[in-house]
């Protein structure tokens, strides 16, 4: 029976998707921060000294907890660490400068902060270790997690 693109069959594989997307993206900008890679901390080429605040602590959240999503593995508590280390960043950082996201230059920390707020309250979707993890203890005749069942509109 093939996959229809606009049912619910296909949403746990789209979800999946955009999970692997956008945390592939917060993962760059941790390893950004730290390691100065990818044009480093804020495309100056260079890192964040290590210990100093919010900047190093938001950049560890960044890798640690995006590579944590990016897996699929627990899924849920990762993205919503995510997801208020981004509200922090744009309240305390980006906010007391303007408004709008758009004057204010927090666009980035918005976006994050709703996707992986979506993230939190949906779980990992398709190709997720949290499902491969819930299988195997299913099939060795422990209790496991419900399965997630797709959201509907």
């Amino acid at each position: 029976m093939p996959i229809r693109l606009n049912g619910p069959d296909a949403q746990p594989y789209v979800l999946g998707l955009f999970r692997i997307v956008v945390s592939l993206l917060f993962v760059c900008h941790g390893a950004a921060s730290l390691f100065g890679v990818l044009g480093g901390a804020a495309g100056s080429g260079g890192t964040i000294d290590a210990g100093t605040w919010p900047g190093w602590y938001a950049a560890v959240i960044q890798l640690v907890g995006g590579s944590l999503v990016l897996l699929g593995l627990g899924t849920r508590p990762a993205a919503l660490i995510c997801s208020g280390s981004m509200a922090y960043a744009y309240f305390k950082v980006h906010q007391p400068n303007a408004l709008w996201p758009m004057e204010n230059g927090g666009e980035a920390s918005v976006m994050f902060c709703w996707a992986f707020l979506l993230l939190a309250v949906t779980g990992s979707g398709a190709f997720g270790a949290d499902r491969l993890l819930a299988r195997r203890t299913s099939e060795r005749g422990r209790s496991a997690p419900e399965p997630q069942t797709p959201v509907a509109a």
